[in-house]
């Protein structure tokens, strides 16, 4: 395993947010993003970026091989989801298919960004801080990829990648970056086997006992390079999956399950 850390500058990052994104996170509909309230808004936020403004990324590069639905990843095993309810001129996808099962490799990531100013009780301070923290950490998993597929001393696995930072926006590069708790990677409490490996506190990420991040303006997920890799949704799961998946993770049926409700077949 080769693990590699990162720290970003807002000039750094500024250039790969994604302000769809965070007009989103205000309500702001595309047709709006030109009207003076949604400039003045990208101004303030461009603004507390500069002042505030840094993200810190971490990477391990490891060896891995799949074993059905499972990858083996530096000898732990990391049980995964397949589809069950894919269109059916299509295979039923589970992220084990990406990674050989003989030898390969796989990316293990996190990026953060904890903006420290005092909001006191102003409701839009406090919601920009949260909004500019979100699209940095974000912009910092971005970048750290484009570094991680193109430098041939961290992986470089698409060395002769040539795209603008709006085609990366669309996800046009080779490869899949799912974060944990997206719809092909649902189970949130695989960030405690990735932490396991990633050791998030070298970043100052720490781990509630549901898994989730804290500062929460955090990213934590996994990197596939196989170039027909792409996002799926696993969606439901029959009540049989769930407890063969429960089993596989070495968890009980209720723990596992709370973990997996968007999931679960009512």
């Amino acid at each position: 395993m080769k693990r590699f850390s990162f720290t970003f500058s807002a000039e750094q990052l500024i250039p790969y947010v994604d302000w769809s994104y965070f007009f989103h996170a205000w309500d702001i509909k595309h047709r709006d993003y030109a009207s003076d309230e949604a400039q003045k808004l990208r101004r303030d936020a461009i603004a507390l970026m500069q002042q505030e403004g840094r993200g810190k990324g971490l990477f391990a590069l490891c060896d891995a091989h799949s074993d059905g639905e499972d990858i083996i990843i530096e000898g732990e095993r990391f049980p995964f989801l397949r589809q069950q309810h894919s269109d059916t001129a299509k295979p039923n996808l589970c992220l084990s298919d990406f990674i050989s099962p003989t030898a390969d490799r796989i990316g293990l990531f996190a990026t953060s960004c904890d903006i420290r100013i005092e909001a006191g009780n102003d409701p839009y301070k406090q919601l920009l801080t949260q909004t500019v923290a979100d699209r940095l950490s974000e912009a910092a998993a971005s970048l750290m990829h484009r570094i991680i597929r193109t430098d041939a001393n961290i992986w470089g696995y698409s060395p002769d990648e040539q795209l603008t930072i709006e085609e990366i926006n669309l996800e046009r590069y080779q490869g899949i970056r799912p974060a944990v708790g997206y719809p092909s990677l649902p189970d949130q409490s695989i960030i405690f086997l990735i932490d396991r490996l990633l050791i998030l506190q070298e970043i100052g990420i720490s781990l509630t006992d549901g898994g989730m991040m804290l500062p929460h303006a955090s990213v934590c997920g996994m990197i596939f390079a196989h170039p027909a890799a792409h996002y799926f949704n696993v969606g439901s799961i029959s009540d049989e999956q769930l407890q063969h998946y429960a089993l596989r993770r070495g968890l009980p049926v209720e723990t596992i399950g709370k973990f997996l409700a968007r999931n679960i077949a009512k």
